[in-house]
């Protein structure tokens, strides 16, 4: 069985994808940027904006059945790598305790040109949930 999650994200429906997938006990999130309920762009730093998306990214792993705990794989995509500390600090405080296997990259853009930071993540839980 699928489920599928969505964060109402504009570029759910205009791209056709779910910000997650669960498939049994593993909970795929997708490239998660930091966008704000109404839509807008998290305003600050890199830090806020990497807390925004471990945020929503934390919130759709808890929608289905599992938890910040759970997660066994991260990416991060930085568009500058000089706030790879700031962002890494923002990682730990979120899946620290489950220590992930964990990509940080530079990239030249993101979907926005004011996001600074993009990450998506993988979850293992009981496929009984």
């Amino acid at each position: 069985m699928r489920q599928h999650v969505s964060s109402g994200s504009p570029y759910e429906d205009q791209f056709g994808f779910s910000r997650a997938v669960r498939v049994g006990g593993r909970i795929i999130v997708a490239g998660t940027g930091p966008i704000e309920d109404d839509g807008t762009t998290t305003s600050g730093d890199a830090a806020a904006q990497a807390a925004r998306c471990c945020t929503l990214i934390v919130a759709a792993i808890e929608q289905l059945g599992g938890s910040a705990a759970d997660v066994v794989r991260t990416r991060m995509f930085l568009t500058d790598i000089s706030q790879q500390d700031a962002i890494g600090e923002v990682h730990a405080r979120f899946f620290g305790m489950a220590r992930p296997a964990a990509t940080m990259v530079g990239v030249a853009a993101l979907c926005r040109t004011e996001w600074m930071v993009e990450i998506e993540a993988e979850a293992v839980v009981e496929a009984s949930v």
